[in-house]
């Protein structure tokens, strides 16, 4: 029997068209992306598609539509085997980050892909990215899904969704992850790195798709000079809940004495300060140096190896599915979907 794959198309430059006359780009419909690759019907999987009503550019993606996309493939699942979804590259590791936290226990592939260049043009990466991703998504063993968590392909590789960060906004491998392997690489054959692939629980839990994202969330880079009304000001942002704090190397930051004096006090006020660091890849190690061991002490919530994007929807996901207080340091802590060692 034939996979079922559904795409869907949030929009972004992988759908967009060149108008020659302006030279601008413009989005197209699902049966025109169809059109531009025929290499699409020699698949032997049947595909259907899907696309928002009005395609964005991924610089206006939110958690509004993280939700959107959720629903779509919610309403599917049980028709479908795979999900691609067709998204703009800028913001696509914190929409892949996203909705591998708001769909627990995903037992199927979802697929983010997108292009460097568009579809219709001369050198795009759009082909590739989009036939490949249709592949892995078909891909099965022993009748079940060989990927059965949330990916993102780009230029021959497979990565797991929430430890991508985009790297290059030129070059056609414009993704990465620096703290964990490839799960599947594309050369002649498709190679399959098993043993790194996300293994679902042992006893099958059904299904479920939380769509509630708290955005009350914020992120401040530590660099040399930051003042103490820069940071104070930050803390002080009305309604905001979660902080994660970009570090230096393994998570060390200054010493000065009003700095971890506006930290404790925010922490004792109940924000929730996660500390990551500010490298592409690496983990924090608080207490590994003194610089960090006080940071330690005021309880900030360590983020080990996470990216920066999924730190950010991790927080969002917890926070609006109401972890309260008390738990949210000890489950942020944990991992949940394979963001973090």
């Amino acid at each position: 029997m034939k996979a079922k794959i559904l795409l869907i198309y949030t929009g972004g430059t992988i759908g967009m068209v060149k108008d020659y006359e302006t030279g601008a780009l413009k989005a197209f419909d699902f049966d025109e992306l169809v059109g531009n690759i025929p290499e699409l019907n020699q698949l032997d999987c049947e595909i259907a598609g899907l696309s928002f009503e009005h395609p964005i550019d991924s610089s206006n993606m939110n958690p509004t539509y993280w939700s959107k996309v959720a629903g779509m493939i919610s309403d599917n699942y049980n028709v479908y085997d795979g999900f691609v979804v067709l998204h703009g590259s800028d913001t696509m590791s914190y929409s892949a980050s996203a909705l591998s936290f708001m769909l627990e226990n995903l037992s199927k592939p979802v697929i983010f892909t997108g292009s460097q260049l568009p579809i219709g043009d001369l050198r795009t990466d759009a082909k590739e990215n989009l036939i490949t991703s249709i592949q892995i998504a078909a891909l099965k063993q022993k009748g079940k899904p060989v990927i059965q968590e949330v990916g993102l392909y780009f230029e021959y590789k497979l990565y797991r969704g929430n430890r991508t960060t985009k790297i290059n906004a030129e070059h056609f491998e414009a993704f990465a992850s620096l703290n964990y392997p490839p799960l599947v690489e594309s050369g002649v054959h498709l190679n399959v790195n098993h043993s790194y692939l996300w293994k679902p629980a042992q006893k099958k839990k059904a299904f479920k798709v939380h769509q509630q994202m708290d955005s009350n969330v914020a992120v401040l880079k530590l660099f040399p000079g930051l003042n103490q009304q820069v940071l104070k000001s930050v803390l002080a942002i009305d309604g905001l809940r979660a902080l994660i704090l970009e570090t230096y190397g393994a998570g060390n930051a200054p010493m000065d004495s009003w700095f971890l004096e506006e930290l404790g006090r925010a922490v004792r006020q109940g924000l929730h300060i996660i500390n990551v660091t500010q490298c592409s890849g690496g983990a924090v190690a608080m207490g590994h140096y003194e610089t960090s061991e006080k940071l330690r002490e005021l309880q900030l919530i360590s983020g080990r190896d996470i990216t920066t994007e999924a730190a950010v929807t991790k927080a969002m996901y917890l926070l609006g599915n109401g972890i309260s207080n008390k738990l949210f340091k000890t489950i942020f802590e944990t991992p949940l979907r394979g963001e973090m060692l």
